[in-house]
């Protein structure tokens, strides 16, 4: 982080977390990673993106790509666009390190962290991360409590009645990649069982004190790995209740398709009883991360540049490809 510092424009952000953890906690590195195979991810949470803009392009101009001659009112427009309102630089050198780095505001990040608005910022954090910097924010640190709840709840109503517990760490850190056209092309397709496999200890660190929170309706014996539940149509209901509003009200459109008036109460409590429950959740999950991705990828051509955004597509697709090569 101290090398970051000398590079930060003066308008620190409130919130730093280096989310591509799996760099940091994997000890054992292949000699044969490229600089650009270790690319590490941060999400940079600003008070206010249109300063921060303004003292980062001055002072970091190479970080952005044509937008930097727009000056910083498109760079924060462009920000804004789409379901994850956060803008990624990507493709930064810093020292023998590169870098990608999202910025996102106070209020867009607290909001997804909440309701799940595009699970884009929201499930990065589903995940072990690392906190470089923060400054003692008490509604981040509720919403970020709250993210981790919401993805135990979710992921309870996916699972079944018994389990292990690397399934359970496998199915939080998927919520994210449900959905995602990249994962059909473009991505490591062993990614979330890499992810998972190097960073049990940290998930469990990370689930343990929210798992024995809800110890009425989940029981994970972390010496055996073994794990039970409560599926009962009363246990599927508690945790259909304490969803992120936005997969809520997914359900509640899905279900109203026909026409009619329903109300959020008796969708929740008819899908309780729904013995697909389980698949009417992950429908909506992925209903949200696909509207992301898309809007992602898109203005990723724009915050990147063509190319970049061709040399960054062309890593992804060589993983991918060496991820296929292996199965």
């Amino acid at each position: 982080m101290h090398v970051l510092r000398n590079r930060l424009p003066t308008c620190r952000p409130i919130f730093v977390a280096l989310t591509s953890s799996r760099r940091i906690f994997h000890k054992v590195r292949r000699s044969t990673e490229s600089k650009t195979d270790n690319m590490v991810d941060l999400i940079f949470v600003a008070e206010n993106p249109l300063s921060w803009h303004t003292a980062n392009i001055e002072r970091n101009p190479k970080h952005y790509s044509f937008l930097r001659y727009m000056g910083s009112k498109a760079a924060t427009t462009v920000q804004n666009f789409g379901a994850a309102k956060i803008y990624f630089n990507t493709l930064v050198p810093v020292n023998n390190a590169v870098i990608k780095y999202g910025v996102v505001s106070r209020e867009s990040f607290i909001e997804d962290l909440l309701d799940w608005n595009s699970l884009y910022v929201s499930g990065r954090l589903h995940k072990p991360v690392l906190v470089l910097q923060n400054y003692d924010d008490g509604d981040i640190k509720m919403a970020l409590e709250q993210n981790l709840y919401s993805a135990l709840h979710a992921s309870l109503l996916l699972l079944p009645e018994s389990f292990t517990e690397e399934r359970l760490c496998h199915t939080l850190a998927s919520l994210s990649y449900r959905g995602d056209f990249r994962m059909k092309f473009g991505e490591d397709r062993s990614k979330v069982s890499n992810i998972v496999k190097c960073q049990m200890e940290h998930f469990r660190s990370l689930y343990e004190p929210v798992i024995k929170r809800l110890d009425q309706w989940v029981d994970v014996d972390f010496l055996s790995g073994k794990a039970e539940q409560d599926v009962s149509p009363s246990a599927k209901l508690y945790h259909l209740n304490l969803l992120p509003k936005t997969l809520q009200m997914g359900m509640l459109e899905e279900w109203s398709c026909d026409g009619k008036c329903h109300d959020l109460e008796d969708i929740l409590r008819a899908a309780a009883y729904d013995t697909e429950c389980g698949d009417l959740v992950n429908a909506e999950i992925e209903k949200i991360v696909n509207q992301s991705s898309w809007s992602q990828s898109i203005k990723g051509v724009l915050t990147a540049g063509i190319f970049k955004s061709i040399k960054y597509s062309a890593m992804k697709v060589s993983k991918m490809m060496k991820s296929l090569n292996k199965t």
